[in-house]
């Protein structure tokens, strides 16, 4: 394994830092790779297919399938994100990172969380409109407005957490080069700085708070609407098939958020009681973990999607 240099006490203007991995598994987490490189394969085989299946079925252009496949295409930059070099820490050991690629991956983790987010609350408000007032689905979503919606929340993404990089990057002195992680987590990095972190905290707190918070409390309403909506038909069946419909996007949303909830109360409020490691193993399962299991749960659970991926490996198996 490659060795880490000693760095300085302090210094000044990083051309690069060090990512050491998980300190105290220093030893055993090459072993890490068969757990989170499965992960990363999985997210990129799955989602992969879900985009090829959406893009080249004209039948599936449909706004719920759009939706899913901004979420495939969100799900597969936010693993691709950090997964490569995740992997070679864990197998090569510490690995020096340019100081400029680190804020850059800072950015593109952060923003894509939120994009990912704010699909789950799109695909919260598509579920509540088709079920609520199905006769007016077809107008009131269009894959012109979802389109709109996509951008609109690629830009938020971008506004909120372009500070992120900036507040950081207005530090000349960091206390040393190393970081005790496997990607560029913005706490780690700040944990580094010589000087006033108050404004790098704050920030991070109220803007976890303020992007998850809301689109938790929209994706409740939304299924508070659904269900409001199922209770008022007349037979079980009519109920049972309409709840349905979400089930996939209920699987979805608890893959992400329970997850990053652990993830984010370990970091907020055990960080003297839960062991560093723990926290390290945690965000790395939060950012993983969903991209990997979303494609399954709607290729297993979304008739339309399952039916199509049979007929091509069935298509693709008749050759042979």
């Amino acid at each position: 394994m490659t060795e880490a240099p000693q760095p300085n006490s302090t210094f000044s203007c990083p051309t690069f830092f060090i990512l050491t991995g998980i300190p105290g598994l220093v030893g055993v987490q090459a072993w890490l790779t068969l757990v989170f490189g499965p992960m990363y394969l999985l997210s990129l085989l799955g989602n992969g297919a879900l985009l090829a299946v959406v893009q080249t079925d004209s039948t599936l252009h449909q706004p719920m399938f759009l939706l899913l496949a901004t979420l495939a295409a969100t799900d597969l930059s936010l693993a691709t994100s950090i997964a490569p070099g995740l992997l070679a820490v864990l197998w090569l050991g510490p690995r020096p990172v340019p100081y400029a690629a680190c804020l850059v991956q800072m950015f593109f983790v952060h923003a894509l969380t939120a994009v990912e987010s704010g699909v789950l609350l799109a695909m919260a408000c598509d579920r509540a409109v088709a079920v609520g007032r199905p006769l007016h689905y077809p107008i009131l979503v269009t894959k012109a407005r979802v389109g709109y919606a996509a951008l609109a929340l690629v830009l938020k993404a971008v506004a909120i957490v372009v500070p992120f990089p900036l507040l950081v990057a207005r530090f000349e002195h960091f206390q040393a080069q190393t970081i005790h992680h496997v990607y560029c987590a913005h706490m780690a990095v700040v944990e580094l700085v010589v000087g006033d972190t108050g404004a790098n905290n704050l920030y991070g707190l109220v803007l976890s708070l303020a992007v998850s918070g809301i689109d938790i409390l929209g994706i409740t309403g939304s299924y508070g609407l659904i269900a409001h909506a199922v209770l008022q038909l007349p037979t079980r069946e009519a109920r049972a098939k309409a709840f349905g419909t979400c089930s996939s996007h209920i699987c979805v949303i608890l893959a992400f958020y329970v997850p990053g909830l652990f993830s984010y109360l370990t970091h907020r409020f055990g960080r003297h009681t839960v062991p560093k490691p723990v926290h390290i193993l945690l965000s790395n399962i939060y950012l993983l973990l969903p991209p990997a299991l979303n494609p399954l749960i709607y290729g297993a659970r979304t008739k339309q999607i399952r039916d199509r991926l049979l007929e091509i490996f069935t298509f693709k198996k008749s050759q042979f």
